[in-house]
């Protein structure tokens, strides 16, 4: 990166290329955190999306379903995109859809006992995962990087 900052500043030394420092350290570790959690979902049978529906429902509680619309909501995904998510798991017998009892033109989508199993299973493997990866900072790093980040994301980030 300071190599790459070094040939910018040479090149354009009219513009300021500090920022690249961190916005392109941050964007090569959100690529190799992404691909490290995405080893476990594909260990499942899932990409991160299918994972994140199945995390959803199961965040849900008892009887672990949703509509599509708020799965959609939850995972910040077009409703197109969700339909697609829900279809490939429900052929993977790990959700079903089914008319909303409240509103018959509604439709729900509800984790299956092998999907809340298979889920459980993987989530598990997830979070021992992300812990191994976050492992590398002590804890005063990490609690500072979370209240950095998280100061940095609602500047960022569109209000929900």
């Amino acid at each position: 990166m300071a190599r790459i900052q070094a040939e910018w500043a040479r090149e354009r030394p009219d513009l300021d290329v500090g920022p690249q420092a961190v916005i392109g350290r941050l964007h090569r570790l959100a690529a190799l955190l992404t691909e490290r959690l995405c080893l476990v979902f594909r260990r499942y049978g899932l990409s991160e999306g299918e994972f994140d529906v199945l995390a959803a429902l199961r965040r849900a509680g008892a009887p672990y379903e949703r509509a599509p619309g708020e799965l959609a909501a939850h995972t910040m995904v077009t409703t197109g995109a969700m339909s697609k998510r829900i279809d490939r798991l429900e052929q993977g017998g790990l959700v079903t859809r089914r008319r909303s009892a409240a509103d018959g033109r509604g439709r729900v989508v509800a984790l299956t006992p092998a999907g809340r199993e298979l889920f459980d299973r993987a989530f598990t493997e997830h979070v021992r995962g992300e812990r191994a990866l976050l492992d590398a900072l002590d804890p005063a790093q990490a609690q500072l990087l979370e209240v950095l980040l998280t100061t940095w994301l609602r500047q960022v980030e569109p209000p929900s």
